[in-house]
C-alpha cells in the first residue's frame, strides 16, 4: 500500500549554486572526495578538495577506429553515443567501465583499458554496481522485444573475467535497468522493466541464493534511478505512460509517495544528507515537459526543482533525450556533480553545484 504523503511545512529557503563548469566532460563516479570523469575515450579525476579544481588524465580506451572520429564532434558523439557511460571504481585501484559493446578494465598502475567482455545483447548496460569487498555486477539493458532471458553478470576477480550470476527466464521482464548495492543490509536492489509485471523492485542477497520481488506489477514501481541510505530507499518512477513520483521505501516496508516530478528520471544521487533526481525530456502523451530539471530534498520530506535548463532543438531520437548525468559511487564532496546532455547551452557540459 502506497502513503500519500501531505506536502510537508517549508523548510527554510535553500537553492543550488554553480561552484564550477566544465565544457565536453562526463561525469562518472566518485571515490570519496575524488571525482572521475571522462572526455571521449580518456578517462580523468580531480581532487575536489583542493581549491581549483584541476582534471588530470589518468588511462584511456582505443575504441574501433571509426568511434575515434565520431567521437571527435559533438553531433557525432552524441549520435552514436560514444564515451564512457559508467565507471565502478574498486578500493584497490582498478577501474571498470561500461562503453558500446564491451566492458573494459584498468588495472592498478596502468594507462590502456583492455576489453574483459564483449557485450553481445544491446549496447552496454546502464551502470556497474560495486559492493564493499570488490564484487561487481551489471544487469543486460536490451530491446528484447520477443522477452527473452535476461542475466546478470558478476566478476569477482575486479573485472578481470565475468560470469552469469542470475538468470531471469522467459517472459518474465525485458530487461535490467539498475543492481544496486546496499552496505547496511549487506544486498543488492535490482530494477527491471518495462511493462505491467516485468516492472520490479527486487531484494538479492550477494551469492543470488535469494531473489524476492519487493515491488511489483505496475509503471510506479518502474524505476532506474535508486538511492540507499541507511534508513530508507528512495527511488523515482521511470515512465512515458503515466505521471512521475518520487517514492521512499523504508527499511520496514513502508512505501511512500513523497513529491510529483515533471518527467521520466533515470538518475539519483546523494550528497552529505541531502537527496537529488534529475528528470529527463521524453516527451509522451502524459509527459509534456520540455525542461530537464533537478528535484531536491535536503531531509528527504520536502522536495523542490532547484535547477532547469531547456531541451535544445536536435531531434530527440536520433540525438538523445534531454537529461541531467549523475555519478555513481559514494560522493564524500560536497559537491553535487552532473552533466547535462541535449539541453541548450549546456549539452555535454558538467556543472558542479553547493548547496546554499
Amino acid at each position: 500500500m502506497v502513503t500519500h504523503r501531505a506536502p510537508p511545512a517549508p523548510l527554510l529557503d535553500w537553492k543550488l549554486v554553480r561552484h564550477a563548469t566544465f565544457p565536453r566532460l562526463r561525469v562518472l563516479a566518485w571515490s570519496g572526495n575524488i571525482l572521475y570523469a571522462s572526455r571521449g575515450y580518456t578517462l580523468l579525476r580531480a581532487d575536489t578538495v583542493m581549491p581549483n579544481i584541476a582534471w588530470e588524465p589518468i588511462a584511456r580506451y582505443s575504441p574501433q577506429w571509426w568511434r575515434k572520429l565520431s567521437a571527435s564532434s559533438r553531433p557525432t558523439f552524441r549520435l552514436f553515443r560514444d564515451g564512457f557511460h559508467a565507471l565502478a571504481a574498486l578500493p584497490s585501484g582498478h577501474m571498470v567501465v561500461a562503453v558500446a559493446g564491451a566492458i573494459i578494465t584498468l588495472l592498478p598502475g596502468e594507462r590502456e583499458f583492455k576489453a574483459s567482455h564483449r557485450v553481445l545483447r544491446g549496447t552496454r548496460p546502464l551502470h556497474i554496481a560495486a559492493t564493499p569487498n570488490g564484487d561487481l555486477f551489471w544487469g543486460e539493458y536490451f530491446d528484447n522485444r520477443d522477452r527473452d532471458e535476461v542475466h546478470i553478470y558478476a566478476s569477482t576477480d575486479r573485472g578481470a573475467s565475468w560470469q552469469v550470476a542470475y538468470t531471469f527466464p522467459k517472459r518474465s521482464i525485458r530487461h535490467v535497468h539498475n543492481v544496486v548495492c546496499d552496505p547496511w543490509e549487506n544486498c543488492l536492489w535490482i530494477l527491471t522493466g518495462d511493462d505491467g509485471t516485468e516492472c520490479r523492485i527486487l531484494r538479492a542477497s550477494s551469492d543470488f541464493r535469494t531473489v524476492d520481488a519487493v515491488l511489483a506489477g505496475n509503471q510506479q514501481t518502474r524505476a532506474v534511478a535508486l538511492v540507499v541510505t541507511r534508513d530508507a530507499l528512495y527511488f523515482s518512477s521511470d515512465t512515458p505512460l503515466e505521471s512521475n513520483y518520487v517514492y521512499s521505501l523504508d527499511r520496514r516496508g513502508n512505501l511512500t509517495r513523497l513529491a510529483a516530478i515533471s518527467g521520466s528520471s533515470i538518475f539519483g544521487c546523494r550528497v552529505g544528507e541531502a537527496t537529488f533526481f534529475s528528470t529527463m525530456v521524453e516527451p509522451s502523451g502524459v509527459n509534456e515537459e520540455r525542461n530537464v530539471r533537478i528535484y531536491g530534498s535536503l531531509e528527504g520530506e520536502e522536495w523542490r526543482s532547484l535547477v532547469t535548463w531547456p531541451k535544445d532543438s536536435w531531434p530527440m531520437g536520433l540525438f538523445q533525450f534531454g537529461n541531467a548525468i549523475f555519478p555513481d559511487g559514494d560522493n564524500g564532496s560536497r559537491f553535487l556533480a552532473l552533466t547535462t546532455v541535449a539541453v541548450r547551452g549546456a549539452d555535454l557540459e558538467t556543472s558542479l553545484w553547493t548547496v546554499a
